[in-house]
């Protein structure tokens, strides 16, 4: 049987990135750390926005405040986004498959992190954008409980940051 796996996987990896799995692993890593975080930025961002507009059908003179909640979750695409810049000089045909395994890893922790924290971070703004709608004053304290999810997207930045700083000494 392993036989047969290195004879079919051989030639699916020397397709991909010239024959450099470690090149393509880490590319990989930073598309997904850009997609998923940005994915769920944008996901955020259309919660916040809608509620918005709902909460607007009563009250039209809560648009600013709206606006700055709906935008809260679009943070962690452009963590994703820093990352990328942070990681993507560390990706050359000579990497080796541990500092690829690396960027990967970075790449799923940002992304994914990016991903869940943004659309968690929307339903809580969407919360306090329905509220004020109703016409409660919420907005002080929907913003300091909609930072929270940020914190762990600042985390996973941080994580890049720091992986970054070692990709070298892997080498």
């Amino acid at each position: 049987m392993p036989d047969t796996l290195n004879t079919v996987a051989q030639p699916i990896v020397a397709a991909m990135a010239g024959g450099n799995l470690a090149y393509f692993l880490a590319w990989i890593g930073l598309f997904l750390m850009v997609a998923l975080a940005g994915i769920g930025s944008a996901w955020g961002t259309v919660i916040g926005g809608s509620a918005s507009v709902g909460a607007m059908k009563k009250r039209d003179d809560i648009f600013p405040s709206c606006m700055i909640l709906s935008a809260l979750p679009g943070t962690q695409g452009l963590y994703g986004f820093g990352a990328f810049f942070i990681l993507k000089e560390h990706v050359t045909t000579g990497i080796n498959m541990i500092q690829a395994c690396a960027i990967l890893a970075a790449g799923l922790i940002m992304g994914f992190v990016g991903l869940i924290s943004a659309y968690q971070q929307s339903r809580i703004v969407a919360n306090g954008i329905e509220s004020m709608g109703a016409g409660n004053d919420v907005f002080s304290k929907t913003l300091i409980l909609g930072v929270f999810p940020e914190l762990y997207a600042i985390v996973a930045f941080a994580t890049c940051f720091l992986i970054g700083g070692v990709i070298p000494g892997l080498a």
